[in-house]
């Protein structure tokens, strides 16, 4: 059996519709047609037209010269100085001031190459794309008729009146304005300077969403964010999974796995395992709330943190319901069953105030209003060291807490030592204020002032149940250790899920798609 050859269809003729004049020249142009004046010719929907033509009719060929213009339908149109075509494999060739137009945008470079099989147009020389506020300038490119879209794989910058974006691979589409940077990419304004290795930006609408390494730059703070979501016209952002903002003016850092910031509002809010990292006297603080905020300009900034509130410092660790710290007057408050642990010592009133001094930019007092407690457990014996009054006043030097002073109906429950550490008694007594020195965080002087009721009882002569005062609670297994102790099991195990998240979100493939869809979906979930 002969299968028959399935021959392709035979390539379309050029028509010539129109020249003014036409002649053969043997000489100077062999096998062509020369054609002047008006000339239009005509070739599967395309038409061009010029001052002077050459026509190889055998090779369904055409050079034109001269006002040169190409017309696809209402969708594209090439002008130039000259220009090739060929009716067999329908490529076109442009150069001299060529120039691309579509009702989009308006590409001007050197030299034009026109493929109708793909529908694609690309260029090697430096060309400028404009289209609406926008212009492009590139080395080479690439422009895909049907999508409306160009491709950049070197060198490309868009500029607008508000921002300038630089990247080494982005795919631009002129009729809606999108923008994907999938390489190492730049966008610089007044208001800030955005890094992405893969993103996708709203050049009409001004949102974005970017991936990879992305971080948003302002004058004072840096977000960064395995995804962050940004809308230039609100001066808004927002990050998820591994979010670090830094504050270079006040040595701070905030992590959590999800914030939003209103840079016009001087606003932050950050939550999902939040903390916050300021740098105080060469050491670091870190605050964990469920949710934490920083509002204000620089010089005027609040710091708040709330539900359940864990710090940790060297030598120093507490819990609260919240914190309210404000830089303007470098007061620190702990708000609802406040407990803090300096050194060996327990610390606990109804409210507690950390002070600062805003000239050496150091910790500088410490003041517990109502109900004051202090505990230490006795070095050596099973015992508890107990100071009890209505205040506590207390002053720091070079981080550590150096004296208090407890004023107002104070008690006392305190094993003396001497030198050999040996028992000397019990000192239970009750006056009007304690002075108290620390060393290296232990106690080691106390000093008692007006009043003084109570005396020193031989560890046999002090039954059991009087060894405590009313209100006593050791809370030892409460106690924070390190930074990594600010977070509570729960939010232990959602960091896990998180990480987990953010491994199969790095898996999938197609991100640029998966950008746009996400910024669509958020922009549905503000409204």
């Amino acid at each position: 059996m002969v299968v028959p050859k399935v021959l392709g269809q035979a390539p379309k003729k050029i028509i010539v519709e129109h020249s003014d004049f036409a002649d053969v020249n043997q000489v100077e142009i062999p096998d062509a047609f020369l054609l002047t004046g008006n000339v239009r010719v005509n070739h599967d929907g395309v038409v061009l037209t010029c001052n002077k033509a050459y026509y190889f009719q055998k090779e369904n060929y055409i050079k034109a010269f001269g006002n040169v213009q190409l017309v696809q339908g209402d969708t594209l149109f090439l002008n130039s100085k000259y220009a090739e075509y060929s009716g067999n494999v329908k490529k076109a060739f442009a150069t001299g001031d060529a120039v691309m137009s579509s009702p989009e945008a308006t590409l001007v470079t050197d030299t034009i190459n026109f493929d109708r099989n793909t529908q694609e147009v690309f260029y090697k020389t430096k060309g400028t794309i404009t289209n609406l506020q926008n212009t492009l300038v590139s080395k080479s490119g690439k422009y895909f008729v049907p999508q409306k879209k160009f491709q950049f794989l070197t060198e490309v910058t868009i500029t607008n009146p508000t921002y300038v974006i630089k990247s080494n691979h982005l795919d631009y589409y002129s009729n809606s304005g999108h923008s994907y940077l999938l390489g190492p990419s730049t966008i610089t304004s007044k208001a800030n300077y955005i890094y992405t290795e893969k993103g996708f930006y709203d050049t009409k609408r001004n949102k974005a969403h970017f991936l990879n390494k992305s971080y948003i730059k302002y004058n004072d703070r840096v977000i960064r964010g395995d995804s962050l979501y940004y809308d230039r016209t609100k001066e808004f952002a927002s990050a998820s999974r591994n979010v670090k903002i830094t504050d270079s003016i006040n040595r701070g850092i905030i992590k959590g796995h999800y914030a939003e910031m209103y840079k016009k509002k001087d606003s932050l809010f950050v939550t999902k395992r939040a903390v916050a990292i300021n740098f105080v006297e060469n050491d670091s603080v870190y605050i964990h709330g469920k949710k934490l905020m920083v509002t204000g300009k620089e010089g005027n900034r609040i710091i708040r943190a709330f539900n359940n509130v864990r710090f940790f410092k060297k030598d120093m660790s507490g819990k609260c319901d919240s914190i309210h710290s404000s830089s303007k007057i470098a007061l620190t408050k702990l708000i609802g069953k406040p407990i803090l642990w300096n050194g060996q010592s327990q610390i606990t009133g109804d409210i507690m105030h950390l002070i600062g001094n805003n000239t050496t930019q150091k910790l500088d007092s410490l003041k517990v209003l109502n109900n004051t407690f202090l505990v230490s457990k006795d070095t050596l014996g099973t015992g508890y060291n107990q100071i009890k009054g209505q205040n506590l006043l207390g002053k720091f030097e070079e981080g550590k807490l150096h004296d208090v002073d407890i004023i107002k109906n104070t008690e006392v429950i305190y094993y003396m030592r001497n030198d050999a550490q040996e028992l000397i008694g019990i000192n239970k007594n009750k006056s009007s204020k304690i002075n108290i020195l620390f060393n290296k965080n232990e106690v080691d002087e106390i000093t008692f002032f007006k009043q003084v009721d109570g005396d020193l009882f031989p560890e046999k002569d002090l039954p059991e149940n009087d060894r405590k005062l009313k209100g006593f609670i050791w809370r030892a297994d409460e106690r924070i250790l390190s930074k990594n102790d600010i977070f509570p099991p729960e939010e232990n195990e959602d960091n896990e899920k998180i990480a987990k998240q953010a491994k199969a979100q790095k898996d999938k493939k197609n991100v640029p798609m998966k950008v746009r869809k996400e910024t669509l979906d958020y922009d549905k979930k503000k409204k």
